[in-house]
């Protein structure tokens, strides 16, 4: 079989994510028995449940060629407010809905200046991650809430499951099917991905696009806020810092899954092995007992390469189609020439 070297470089770009998973699965099971069990495997779903809601708006807005460094302090002043507001009334219900709706308006601030003003997304999220990190420590005073002052029908959320499935690989799932729909069963998705790959020529073709950004960085700030308390419920309090560097971690399984930084190409299967990798990564990296504080490192660097990966993808994808497209004029102007021939 003859494989062209600009189909195989192409299909490496795009697919590389699904073989780097595999190794590292199986490196970490040559490093530690134990590692590859059903339980180790649970625990990995379990630790990705949360990051995988705020990743998908994510991807969606990266695809859409923008992007939101909020979410992290938008988890933190989401958590802190509705545990804040549980505390004092007593009320699930509301302390869920304060949270909510902080998250709405993050949100809607987002879209408002970066949709709608024009101005820089990454700026704009830059400052509002300084935003509400502040706030969620001033109205704290940065101290934790704790289990005690939370309702007990609120701290049983943690632990809820759908028959013997926790409630948390549910909303996993839930949130993967949904993303996959919208990006490729939907007119949503089309959209978003002619709005990152030319978002004039996505205007001239009547996509309202400051409509659907805004959209995008509504659903990123809802996201984030229900990570926030999902995370309170879990770990049965709510600090400040609650979602710290959640940003970072979201923007490395993003671009590690293949979506481009510039926008217009993204898979949801991409993401969720990008998701993946890095869960496992982090999994197997405790598994060896490797210093916290190594973690943290780790992490930073995955990032740098993933931003390297991603600038190595676009310039693989621009120059395989630029050989497909090259050799289909060619082969156009062999037809002609044989036509021309009488051959």
């Amino acid at each position: 079989m003859n494989v062209r070297p600009a189909s195989l470089r192409l299909f490496l770009a795009k697919n590389g994510i699904f073989a780097a998973l595999i190794l590292l699965i199986a490196l970490f099971t040559l490093l530690n028995g134990n590692f590859f069990t059903l339980g180790n495997a649970q625990n990995i779903l379990l630790q990705s449940s949360e990051l995988a809601i705020v990743v998908i708006p994510l991807a969606f807005l990266l695809m859409s060629g923008s992007v939101d460094l909020s979410i992290g302090s938008v988890a933190s002043a989401s958590a802190v407010s509705s545990a804040l507001v549980m505390s004092q009334t007593g009320n699930t219900l509301l302390g869920i809905g304060v949270g909510l709706l902080l998250g709405l308006v993050a949100g809607a601030l987002n879209g408002l200046l970066v949709a709608y003003g024009g101005l820089n997304p990454i700026v704009v999220t830059l400052g509002f991650l300084s935003v509400w990190g502040g706030f969620a420590q001033l109205i704290t005073g940065g101290k934790t809430v704790q289990r005690s002052s939370l309702p007990d029908d609120f701290r049983g959320l943690g632990t809820a499951s759908v028959g013997p499935i926790p409630i948390q690989i549910v909303l996993l799932v839930v949130v993967i099917a949904l993303g996959w729909y919208f990006l490729r069963r939907n007119r949503l998705g089309k959209e978003i991905l002619a709005i990152g790959g030319n978002e004039r020529a996505a205007h001239l073709m009547g996509v309202n696009v400051r409509l659907r950004r805004f959209q995008m960085f509504l659903a990123s700030g809802v996201a984030a806020a229900i990570v926030g308390i999902l995370l309170t419920a879990k770990v049965q309090s709510a600090s400040p810092t609650i979602g710290s560097g959640m940003e970072l971690q979201a923007l490395t399984v993003v671009l590690l899954g293949g979506v481009a930084f510039e926008g217009g190409m993204g898979r949801i299967s991409g993401v969720v092995a990008g998701l993946l990798f890095f869960k496992v990564l982090s999994n197997g990296l405790v598994f060896l007992q490797v210093s916290p504080f190594l973690q943290t490192m780790l992490v930073g660097a995955t990032l740098i390469v993933a931003v390297a990966l991603d600038r190595s993808i676009q310039r693989t994808l621009k120059r395989a189609w630029g050989q497909m497209g090259k050799r289909s004029v060619d082969e156009a102007s062999d037809d002609r020439e044989k036509s021309a021939v009488g051959e």
